[in-house]
């Protein structure tokens, strides 16, 4: 095991009961940080970002000036791991507003894994039947900005200032009148809400942040629930078993709802279908009502037939790597079925060319990405085993590696031990890091646990993310130009994010 000495910055304790978060003094919120790329410049720079819906900092030096305004005030409030369990700030937020999230429809999406790509995908079908969309994300892979976005796109970040200076004096107000403040997640929220109401949007496609019941997007009655797969994560605050966190998550399902149910493991598809009928919601469930009836790879993508609520649509191409993006895909199509009335009020598909075009438009960025060629290099922002495990298959099937080397950034509090074996059958060797966030695991402990799984021989310690990449490159370059060797980089969310930085992706 290889390790070049860096000095590491204090490690800050992050409390563990509710009345040790309120009397903690909160820093910076990681999914706020602004990441810097520094003044280093990587071999692996692979030049101008292309159109992915990620936006850089704005160009205007007014503008970013007062963007850092608003993210360093957001970044005094409590971050999105420190919650409690009640909506009674962000209602009283959103009273005071008008209620702007009863000014138009929602589907609501919940689950462990795969959220931020169904919305997407929900939000690109939704967009081509000629609906203005408005999306609500977390987290973020570079800009706060990315987390609202109107009809398909990230809103700019004067709109972004603009939304929360509109709204400032009155989270003031409910600051001063409640006992706690508004959280950092409470306040995008209303933000969030507002955006949409002020648009207009037709619909809101609203990935939740946490959990369900408790979450602050809970506050909308959404016509159609989407609960993706659910398996261990957030196991401190949400339950230790599937049917533990799947009674959280079932909390979106309200009063005469559709569920559109993603494959489960049963004791969590028993919790949902139990919520179901104590509100009456139909339910629409993968393998039953709807589902992938046939996938293959193709160039850049995959080809799918898949079964929705009123029929077949065959020939889809996904431009997204993985089974489980196909599984995605199933039921964003069930869901914008549901929402339209597909299999309730009547039966037939919604017209193939539109849901085809609308298909192949999706992206989604940080999810088996390519960033780089020669050596390839693929991010993938997989945290837990279950996602850990979707994107080692996944890039298996996609790609034909003769070697891979692995860059792993975890973050403290997650199965990091389950999400390195998930990884080990496919990496030949292992550069463990850290991302800039104080929630970032040192590199050092990760690297005790990736020599448990894959051995001293196979793992080398970069403190720095930049020399982490550049020390797989290496790697990966050293089978030759034409050996096919690749490079993935996983672990967080905020990995891959400074890692699309560093390689020139915005």
């Amino acid at each position: 095991m290889s390790e070049r000495p860096q000095n590491e910055p204090d490690e800050q304790n992050e409390p563990d009961d509710f009345d040790d978060i309120v009397g903690a003094e909160t820093d910076r919120d990681p999914d706020l940080a602004v990441i810097e790329a520094g003044s280093r410049t990587l071999r692996a720079q692979s030049g101008p970002p292309e159109g992915d819906g990620i936006p850089a900092r704005p160009s205007d030096p007014e503008v970013d000036r007062r963007l850092r305004e608003v993210e360093e005030e957001l970044a005094t409030r409590w971050g999105e791991t420190k919650l409690d369990p009640s909506l009674v700030r962000v209602e009283a937020l959103l009273d005071i507003l008008g209620s702007p999230h009863r000014a138009y429809p929602s589907i609501h999406i919940t689950g462990t894994n795969g959220k931020t790509s169904t919305a997407r995908m929900i939000e690109a079908l939704l967009g081509s039947f000629e609906l203005r969309t408005g999306r609500y994300t977390s987290p973020h892979v570079q800009s706060v900005t990315e987390r609202i976005s109107l009809d398909g796109a990230p809103i700019s970040a004067e709109r972004f200032i603009e939304t929360y200076e509109d709204i400032a004096p009155y989270i003031q107000m409910v600051d001063d009148r409640q006992e706690y403040r508004l959280s950092f997640f409470e306040v995008l929220t209303g933000m969030a809400y507002a955006a949409f109401a002020d648009a207009p949007v037709d619909i809101a496609v609203v990935e939740v942040g946490m959990g369900g019941t408790w979450d602050a997007t809970n506050v909308i009655d959404a016509d159609v629930a989407v609960i993706m797969p659910i398996s261990l994560d957030h196991t401190d605050r949400l339950g230790t078993t599937p049917a533990e966190i799947a009674a959280e998550k079932s909390g979106i399902v309200k009063q005469d709802a559709t569920v559109v149910l993603a494959q489960q493991p049963v004791e969590a598809a028993s919790v949902v279908l139990k919520r179901a009928v104590e509100v009456d919601a139909t339910v629409a469930r993968e393998g039953m009502e709807f589902g992938v009836v046939s996938r293959e790879v193709a160039v850049g993508g995959q080809l799918l037939t898949l079964r929705g609520l009123g029929g077949e649509y065959p020939e889809i191409f996904l431009p997204l790597h993985g089974a489980h993006q196909a599984h995605n895909a199933a039921v964003a199509l069930s869901a914008v079925e549901a929402f339209f009335g597909v299999g309730s009020q009547h039966a037939r598909p919604l017209d193939l060319d539109t849901i085809r075009s609308a298909f192949a438009s999706v992206s989604s960025p940080g999810r088996m990405e390519v960033v780089r060629r020669s050596p390839t290099v693929v991010l993938d922002a997989a945290h837990n085993p279950g996602g850990a495990r979707a994107a080692a298959e996944a890039v298996t099937e996609a790609f034909d590696f003769s070697r891979l080397i692995g860059v792993v950034g975890a973050s403290d509090g997650k199965d990091v031990r389950g999400l390195l074996e998930a990884f080990e059958p496919i990496f030949a060797e292992i550069v463990v890091t850290r991302n800039s966030s104080h929630r970032a695991m040192d590199a050092d402990e990760l690297a005790g646990l990736a020599v448990e799984v894959f051995g001293s021989e196979r793992v080398q310690v970069e403190p720095r993310l930049d020399d982490a990449l550049e020390a797989a490159i290496t790697l990966a370059e050293e089978e030759g130009e034409y050996a096919g060797a690749g490079v993935l980089v996983t672990g967080s969310v905020i990995t891959v994010g400074e890692a699309r930085l560093l390689l020139g992706k915005g």
